[in-house]
């Protein structure tokens, strides 16, 4: 597993940006007049928020945060720092793939998953910066 150490410059950094994609999601999903309509926009949003979020958790509790390409090795290291926040990374990324990538939208009941994930991750990483 590769990781980068980090310090209160990373973790400002990075919670920054969680918390712009998080912004960006959810300006999204009220400026919607149907949920649905923009459900993949708004998954692939909070999935990214939710990394972000993830590096400043890891960050803050272990002084290093993953910098692999694999999203497993992401979830491992998340649940070093903090088992909820894993089973919360590992929602969003569970919905990645589906929302960036398939033929067929995200379902409105997948994007609430979404959403109660990534405001948890970014809640806990700014308690923690």
């Amino acid at each position: 597993m590769r990781t980068s150490e980090c310090d209160g410059s990373t973790r400002a950094g990075r919670l920054a940006k969680a918390r712009q994609f998080a912004s960006s999601a959810v300006d999204v999903l009220a400026l919607a007049d149907d949920e649905a309509a923009v459900s993949d926009v708004f998954v692939t949003l909070a999935v990214t928020a939710g990394i972000a979020a993830a590096d400043v958790i890891c960050c803050a509790r272990l002084g290093v945060h993953a910098r692999g390409e694999s999203h497993d090795d992401a979830v491992a290291l998340l649940k070093q720092a903090d088992t909820d926040a894993a089973a919360s990374l590992r929602v969003l990324l569970s919905l990645k793939t589906h929302a960036a990538y398939s033929s067929a939208s995200v379902s409105v009941t997948a994007l609430c998953r979404a959403q109660r994930a990534m405001l948890k991750l970014v809640a806990l990483a700014g308690a923690l910066a």
